[in-house]
């Protein structure tokens, strides 16, 4: 189960402290000119060490493309993407090598294989992403041949919340209005476009990983300029992808479409969303589904939140098992973040760009 998609497909390999990591990415359409500056540029909002409320580990993240691509364009064949680790400080997890930390897979990976890497969590760590943000990245170079855009920012972070204005998510805004969107959100180090909220957003960052400990957050996600028709009616909805896809991101807990739990306290009345003619097209007045009506695009901007819980690894004590049952007391030690989402952001667009990408291809089928 290391690989996703039905056309557009990406596969990841590596671990968190082995030589590399990476993907490779089967069904990119050819001739597709690659941006290399875009991809890095990518690499860059997810690195570590990229401001202080994140981990010190540095990683530049600089990748190596090294099957399908001749000449600055796709080829056709597997796109092998490969990000060497560098700054990997394995023996800040010798401790753990019969110890089970409470939250993490420790206990669950080496009951499934028998076996488990305990350098930085190996497999399960969320430093295997780095691959889908750079096959995100190409994603979302193909897209934008098809004029679709993608935008997340963080929404939440423990009690810190920003709303952003309706009309960024009941309707197709202009490519300018993107830009300037996406700017607001890449000034912040918490990635939220609220100069206020993001502040007060930083100060309870810095609490909390003073007092070491971790606190959950909430990404927002909206794509514009998707076509009418993307998803299929039964299995293989817009949004089962789109979950599929986003919930195998570390940390993350919930997935909520559209208006999503809140219409469980509204009256179909006032849920609905109304159609209305256009000049050029069907729309409708307000976007409660979230740009999907049965599984399928309807033409608004498709919008959602992704929830993430407190990230397990605390710098203060905890009580937890060893091999052999034995009652332990951990406290514990490496370099980590207090909060998931601001890296996050970049992780959540690529994985959207992957599962359009997929759906827009399956469509021209």
């Amino acid at each position: 189960m290391n690989t996703l998609g039905h056309l557009f497909k990406i596969t990841s390999f590596g671990e968190s402290h082995g030589k590399a990591i990476g993907v490779v990415i089967d069904g990119c359409p050819s001739n597709l000119k690659i941006d290399f500056e875009n991809i890095q540029s990518e690499l860059n909002r997810r690195r570590p060490n990229q401001s202080k409320i994140t981990s010190s580990r540095n990683e530049k993240d600089e990748f190596e493309i090294i099957s399908g691509v001749l000449d600055d364009k796709t080829i056709g064949s597997p796109i092998t993407i490969l990000i060497r680790n560098n700054d990997a400080k394995s023996h800040d997890y010798e401790w753990l090598q019969n110890t089970y930390r409470p939250g993490h897979a420790d206990l669950t990976y080496e009951k499934k294989y028998g076996i488990r890497d305990n350098r930085g969590g190996g497999r399960s760590s969320a430093r295997i992403t780095t691959g889908w943000v750079a096959a995100g990245a190409i994603a979302k170079q193909f897209l934008a041949l098809n004029d679709i855009q993608i935008v997340s920012w963080v929404s939440q972070i423990a009690d810190c919340k920003f709303e952003i204005e309706k009309t960024f998510l009941e309707k197709n805004i202009s490519k300018k209005e993107i830009e300037n969107l996406k700017k607001e959100i890449e000034k912040s180090i918490v990635r939220c476009p609220d100069e206020n909220i993001s502040s007060n957003m930083i100060k309870q960052l810095e609490k909390i990983k003073k007092q070491g400990d971790t606190v959950g957050g909430i990404i927002c996600t909206a794509i514009y300029g998707l076509p009418t028709g993307l998803g299929e009616p039964v299995f293989g909805k817009f949004q089962a992808e789109l979950a599929h896809a986003l919930l195998n991101i570390n940390a993350t807990k919930g997935f909520e479409l559209g208006r999503g739990f809140e219409s469980a306290n509204m009256n179909g009345s006032n849920y609905n969303d109304v159609f209305i003619q256009t000049k050029n097209s069907v729309s409708t007045s307000t976007n409660n589904c979230g740009g999907l009506l049965g599984g399928i695009s309807n033409g608004m901007p498709v919008y959602f939140s992704l929830a993430f819980k407190p990230l397990s690894t605390i710098f203060t004590a905890q009580q937890s098992i060893d091999k052999n049952g034995k009652s332990v007391s951990i406290k514990a030690e490496g370099r980590h973040d207090p909060c998931a989402v601001p890296r996050a952001v970049p992780i959540v667009e690529a994985m959207t760009a992957c599962v359009i990408a997929d759906l827009l291809l399956l469509s021209k089928k």
